[in-house]
Parts: structure tokens; sequence; C-alpha cells
């Protein structure tokens, strides 16, 4: 035979119907009359339609590799007439994208149901230890009556007597490439296949029913504000009876009058007299886990931090937890009796204290002093 139908393709031997589909495709966007009407060009388009026709085909294929004639003498049926046998969808494919060659039929009423999220507000030790909380949640549920189906009780959805279970009708027009078969989904049962006739009379045909339910959540040490908790399967049920979808719990903390969270490690500060600060102390604070006592050494200055390890927040999903971080503010007195003033001006002579010079550091200079530095090439 003249015609190497694989060369018109572009193909190899041995390719795959599903190559051979797509060289097709692509050649037929390419050389399609209503794109490019020069007469050469039709003329190939012909010859790919040609190619195709037999390639496609296993048992015309099978003929053409073994030398006969796949048309049994008939002659090609060419494009201009585009014979019985030719798949009109494959060109219509070409142009409107099929889905990959999926299977059509009915659509399912059933289909899933959305996502929800509710804010869950928790205290510091709620986040840092974790919780047990009962959430109520406004949602659908698969109905009790109809059991998702939509029809009332006894009876069942009948098939659509427009497009007898399809759910899509079929409609065949003529053009210059001869008759093309096209289909939508049936207006009548809107693609799903069958009508129903008598409707639930409790959930209205839809399948599910609104209603307010408890749900106990376990939510995990260590979470804190905007953690997600995903409850899968949790959300509302869908149309028809569909698959339920996940419920989603925003985590909320609410501020602590004593405690700042940073991460997993927790600060606070306390503020002591300088007298407290110069000579050491022991001082009681509150922290998550109790009472605890802080030893305060002499000299402690403003400022430090005082870290109490293990004492923060459980980290999540992990074993272990943050630090507490204890930052120190000496108060200087400002106002003293006159007892007081004549102890401390004693203590101020015995320290030689009395007249000051002032002690400055680096980076610690005024503004002013640094300009003049900056002047003087310093």
């Amino acid at each position: 035979m003249s015609n190497d139908y694989y060369a018109t393709l572009g193909v190899r031997r041995d390719a795959s119907q599903e190559e051979i589909k797509k060289a097709y495709r692509r050649l037929a966007r390419e050389l399609h009359p209503d794109v490019n009407p020069d007469p050469e060009t039709q003329e190939r388009f012909k010859e790919i339609n040609q190619a195709y026709e037999v390639l496609s085909d296993a048992g015309k294929r099978r003929m053409y590799d073994m030398g006969a004639d796949p048309f049994g003498g008939a002659g090609g049926a060419g494009a201009a007439g585009f014979g019985a046998g030719f798949p009109f969808s494959d060109i219509m494919d070409a142009f409107f994208g099929s889905a990959g060659g999926g299977a059509r039929g009915p659509r399912s009423r059933a289909r899933r149901g959305r996502n929800a999220t509710i804010r869950v507000e928790l205290d510091l030790s709620e986040a840092a230890f974790g919780t047990t909380r009962e959430i109520t949640v406004d949602t659908a549920v698969v109905c009790d009556v109809c059991q998702g189906s939509g029809a009332a009780a006894g009876t069942h959805p009948d098939t659509c007597d427009m497009c007898h279970g399809r759910g899509e009708v079929s409609q065949v027009t003529r053009s210059f490439l001869g008759q093309v078969m096209t289909s939508r989904p049936c207006p009548q049962c809107g693609g799903y296949g069958s009508v129903i006739r008598q409707p639930c009379m409790e959930c209205s045909g839809e399948g599910r029913v609104r209603t307010r339910r408890t749900i106990k959540v376990r939510i995990p040490a260590g979470v804190e504000d905007g953690t997600h908790i995903q409850l899968a399967g949790e959300g509302e049920v869908g149309p028809g009876g569909g698959p339920p979808g996940d419920l989603f719990l925003e985590i909320v903390e609410r501020p602590h009058q004593i405690f700042e969270r940073r991460g997993d490690d927790l600060h606070c500060t306390v503020h002591i007299p300088m007298t407290a600060a110069a000579l050491g102390t022991l001082i009681t604070i509150e922290t998550l886990d109790g009472a605890e006592e802080i030893d305060v050494r002499p000299g402690t200055q403003a400022g430090q931090v005082i870290p109490l390890y293990g004492k923060g927040i459980q980290r999540l999903n992990e074993t272990g937890r943050g630090d507490l971080l204890i930052h120190v503010n000496v108060e200087t007195p400002a106002k003293l009796d006159p007892q007081q003033e004549e102890l401390l001006r004693e203590l101020a002579k015995l320290r030689g204290e009395e007249r000051p010079p002032g002690k400055f550091s680096p980076g610690q200079q005024g503004f002013f002093s640094r300009l003049r530095d900056a002047f003087n090439g310093r």
C-alpha cells in the first residue's frame, strides 16, 4: 500500500492507541478547514482522518500491518464523506477537550458536604496542658425518613423518561463534516438520570436536614492562638446523603493577667525594692504548676532575667516544655522620710557615693557626643 498511515500521523509503528489519539488531535487542530482553508491543507486533513480511521480500529490496523486493504476494497471513506464507522467524538474532542475518555452517564445526587470552622476560646493553662471540650455544632445530617434518597417514604426515584436513565440527551446535526452527534445534560432530570416524583416531606427532597448536635473534642497540649484542628468527617452531610465534610476548630487563646506567651516560653515581670535587690531575698510567684519560691541573689540588677526551666508550655506533638522567664524590675523609692533619708546618706558616705561621677559605656553617649565623635573621626 502506498500510504504510510504511521508517518502521516507522525507516530511509531508500535505506538499505543493513546499516542495515536493524541497525535491525531494535535494535527486535527492544526489542519482543520475552519482554521486553515488552504486547499493543500484540506487534502492533508483528509489524509490524517483516513490514517486515524485505520489505526484507531484494532481490526483495520491489523489488516493494514499485514499489508491487506483495511477497507476491504471499498476504498477509504475519506474525510469528505466520513464513513459510518468514523469516530466523530474524537474530532470533537480535539477541539472541545474531552475529559480524557472519562465515563459518561448520570451524575450522582450524593455530593460531599462543605467544611465548617468553629472558634474555640481557651485559657492559657488549657492551651498549655490540653483539655476536653463539648462543642455544639449547627450542621446537616442524613434525613432519618428517606435515609438520604430524597424520596417520600415508600417511594423511590423514577427513571427519567426523557433520557431513559442516561442523564444526558443527544442531538444529531449535519455539517460539512457529515452527521455530528452532541450531548448535553438532560433538562428534565438535571443529569441525574432519575426524577423524584414525590419528595420527602421531612427534607424536601434534599436527603438531609439541619440539626444541632454536641460532640466531645480532645484539644492537645501546646496549641496556640490561630492553631487549626481538623476533625475529619465531622462537618455537614452533603446533598443526597453524600459524605460529610470536615470540621475545623480555630483556637483563640485568651490573654493572661500575668504571663505573656512567646512560642513555648512564658514571660513575666516581678517588681522588687532596691534593698531586696541589693541584699537578696526569697519571693513566691504563681506558675502554671502552682506556687514556686524564687531565690533573688544579692546584687540583682534591673532587667536581669531569672529562668525557671521546664515551667513553660508543653510543646505541641513533642516531649518537653518551654521555660518561664522572670524579668526583674528594681524599684527606687520616690519619697523618703527623714530617718530613711539619713540612713541612705550614711550608706552613701560609707560607700563613697555621695557625689558619684557616673559611669558611661560604649553606645550610651548622648546625641551631641556621638555627633562630635563623628566629626572628629573617632
